[in-house]
């Protein structure tokens, strides 16, 4: 028999999750599936992932403890779309269904859905390459215009000052407090000068 999980999630207090939670169980019922959980948010925003309930049902998700996870809507689970996406891409890759009640098509459990589910796959990977692109091209014009991009350079007045300062005994994180600079950077261009 299938376990399925149930998230619902409400915005705030003064709202109530049992019509969701009522029309889950229902829909459970009908598909001939077991409910082995109940997630419940209470007063978190879906614009984050860190909320309580969720964290809990991720973890149960890769400890495979249900077969398909239920929302009421898609939005219910998450309104940041990348976070969406990168919610069910975790749960396909662990062989875990997704349907939303609300949205039927949305329903990895059906060859339907299944489509569904790899037509907002490649349109999110479209976008992680368009995002790429425009960041390549922004580092270029940059570069073309003369700006040097990175971490400012150190004068090197300030590592001779290092130098002398670690020659004394003086640890890599003091100098970088007294010089004002990174400690990363002081260690770095330290040992590159084998001091």
């Amino acid at each position: 028999m299938v376990k399925a999980a149930i998230y619902a999630r409400v915005s705030t207090d003064r709202q109530n999750v049992d019509l969701q939670l009522e029309e889950l169980r229902e829909y459970i019922r009908r598909r001939g599936w077991k409910n082995c959980a109940e997630h419940v948010d209470n007063g978190f925003t879906g614009s984050d992932t860190r909320r309580p309930a969720f964290t809990e049902m991720m973890k149960n998700a890769r400890k495979r403890k249900f077969d398909v996870l239920v929302v009421w809507k898609l939005d219910r689970l998450g309104r940041s779309l990348k976070d969406l996406i990168m919610t069910l891409h975790e749960l396909g890759a662990l062989g875990i269904d997704f349907a939303s009640y609300s949205d039927s098509f949305i329903d990895t459990s059906t060859p339907h859905g299944k489509l569904i589910f790899h037509v907002i796959g490649a349109v999110s990977e479209f976008e992680r390459e368009l995002i790429r692109e425009r960041v390549k091209a922004g580092l270029e014009n940059a570069r073309r215009k003369g700006r040097r991009l990175g971490r400012p350079m150190v004068d090197d007045g300030i590592i001779e000052e290092a130098r002398a300062l670690r020659g004394e005994g003086m640890s890599f994180r003091g100098i970088a407090r007294r010089l004002g600079v990174p400690e990363s950077t002081v260690r770095t261009r330290l040992k590159a000068g084998d001091v």
